[in-house]
């Protein structure tokens, strides 16, 4: 780690404005609450504001410890959007912004901020403008929770030493995401969310059926994902062949509900993506199949009960990338399909 001398020597008292920036994806705005949840310790009276891309502002309906959200819709009119966001931000005249994000757009809005201290990894091509830069290195053992909070021990002196167990995403379900969900939460029950972004990152459909077949009766199955995971989830219903014991949940949920009824799951199962994270963010027992993509990113559960589950192979193709592609390069897919579902049927016995 690297940064600036000058730590953010500030009366812990005074009422400071602070913006976190992270407009990537929603695992990624999951693994920056732990920063959130420094920062708001740190200075309780600071109105903090946390910038995401349009969809993910949901995460944070009801949040005791944020202002408000700003939301970026990066898909429509992404520049004229972005030039709005910017003017935006100077209005707001924060004291503080802390860029998580990795990618010249959010540098941008950091560089022309206005605020007096800016933080955030050397990655950015606007790193040049931070007051306190922070390297971000992949692979090396830690997990992106610790990298973020990496970057409260930049500029607030009293973190320096932060460790890892202590750096865990949360979230805040309220009573009525609760409520929503506990139709489902009747009888003893798992979530499956088998989509993911990336195809090398998805254990393969049928592997999911496969394991379904094989869970105990007095086990419902509650399939989780967005509208446009609908089919594939409809698909592993219907070839499971469990009748009304499973059931399609996607783009049903919002994301605190779905994270309400993991919460109260017996098991969670999910690949590398933003479900494991909505797991660990309400400590809800998670098993992460990891494909094409490997731990030692960084990325993996963070649950006080949790399992990742991999192939045993060696393969000298694993990993292939640190985000997973369309389709495998190699054409065999072996990284997914070496899985038994066997594998997660253990991993659930476990818990017993």
């Amino acid at each position: 780690m690297y940064h600036a001398a000058n730590s953010l020597i500030l009366a812990e008292t005074e009422k400071l404005k602070i913006l976190i920036i992270q407009t990537a994806f929603t695992g990624d705005v999951i693994l920056a609450t732990p920063l959130l949840e420094k920062l708001h310790g740190h200075y309780p009276e600071a109105a903090i504001d946390f910038m995401v891309r349009k969809g993910n502002e949901s995460l944070f309906d009801g949040h005791p410890f944020l202002h408000k959200t700003i939301v970026w819709d990066k898909k429509k009119r992404k520049l004229p959007n972005l030039l709005k966001i910017i003017i935006q931000v100077r209005r707001e005249r924060y004291d503080v912004v802390v860029n998580l994000h990795r990618y010249s757009s959010s540098g941008m809005v950091t560089w022309l901020s206005g605020a007096r201290q800016k933080a955030g990894f050397d990655k950015n091509p606007f790193s040049f403008c931070y007051t306190h830069k922070v390297k971000h290195i992949v692979g090396d053992g830690r997990h992106e929770c610790e990298r973020n909070m990496e970057l409260a021990s930049a500029i607030l002196p009293a973190t320096n030493g932060v460790s890892a167990a202590r750096a865990l995403p949360r979230l805040y379900p309220r009573q009525n995401d609760f409520d929503a969900v506990k139709s489902f939460a009747a009888s003893p029950f798992i979530c499956i969310a088998p989509s993911s972004v990336w195809f090398t990152k998805q254990y393969p459909a049928h592997k999911w059926v496969e394991f379904i077949k094989s869970l105990p009766d007095k086990l419902q199955v509650c399939l989780l994902g967005s509208a446009e995971d609908r089919a594939l989830c409809e698909s592993i219903k219907t070839g499971a062949l469990k009748g009304d014991r499973v059931h399609n949940l996607a783009g049903r949920l919002t994301f605190l509900q779905s994270a309400a009824l993991m919460k109260s799951a017996v098991m969670n199962y999910m690949n590398d993506s933003a479900p494991m994270h909505l797991a660990s963010a309400v400590n809800a027992p998670a098993d992460a199949i990891f494909c094409s993509t490997v731990p030692a990113f960084g990325f993996g559960p963070l649950s006080e009960k949790s399992f990742v589950t991999e192939t045993d192979e060696k393969l000298d193709c694993r990993p292939c990338g640190l985000h997973g592609y369309r389709a495998c390069p190699r054409g065999h897919f072996k990284c997914a399909e070496t899985i038994p579902a066997a594998a997660l049927l253990k991993n659930l016995d476990a818990l017993n």
